[in-house]
């Protein structure tokens, strides 16, 4: 019909298909977050309340959208993540299980008696209050470094209690050993000086 006008279509089409195209890259990001919120909305690898890792970011999830998910951090950040970034990305939820194990590892001096110290470490965690009894903490060496015999230490408490287990348990422990005497070695450097004539 504009031909029969005398207008050149042809510049028109060019344009409206630019446009078209523009549109359409512009709208990428949106709708591949969209994309990513739906199956986040159906499979639920997280809810609001979690604990996630996602998305080289660590925090409990506040809000669950089509386009983001809304993260807060210990220090109070409010993150906001795209869906297409934590769909495309490994998801560790640190609140799935009700149990969560919390791994420690305190090394201690070469000449120490190895079952004298996980029987120190043993009445640490069994006068925690936060640590369960069942299933029973794991204290084992796990390493024999180059200037210490490292212990892993894992007790098992509630996943809303891993972080003040996780902080508390350390210093206990840290005390226990100062208590008993048992060394716990620290980097050492020994410089010798040679006399010149």
């Amino acid at each position: 019909m504009l031909n029969r006008f005398g207008v050149q279509t042809a510049s028109i089409v060019a344009l409206l298909g630019a446009a078209g195209l523009a549109v359409g890259l512009a709208l990428q990001g949106t709708l591949s977050n969209l994309a990513a919120g739906v199956m986040l909305l159906i499979f639920r690898p997280y809810k609001v309340g979690d604990f996630i890792n996602a998305a080289s970011q660590f925090g409990q999830v506040q809000q669950i959208d089509l386009f983001t998910t809304i993260l807060q951090t210990f220090d109070n950040q409010q993150i906001i993540v795209p869906n297409s970034q934590i769909w495309g990305s490994q998801i560790t939820n640190h609140s799935h299980h009700s149990v969560r194990g919390v791994d420690m590892r305190f090394g201690v001096a070469y000449k120490e008696n190895t079952d004298k110290v996980r029987e120190v470490i043993d009445a640490v965690l069994a006068a925690h209050p936060l640590i369960l009894k069942d299933p029973a903490p794991f204290v084992e060496v796990e390493t024999l470094n180059n200037s210490s015999v490292d212990f892993l230490v894992r007790p098992f408490c509630q996943g809303e209690h891993y972080f003040s287990v996780l902080y508390s348990v350390p210093e206990l422990i840290k005390k226990a050993l100062d208590e008993n005497g048992i060394e716990i070695p620290f980097p050492h450097r020994k410089l010798i000086i040679e006399k010149q004539d």
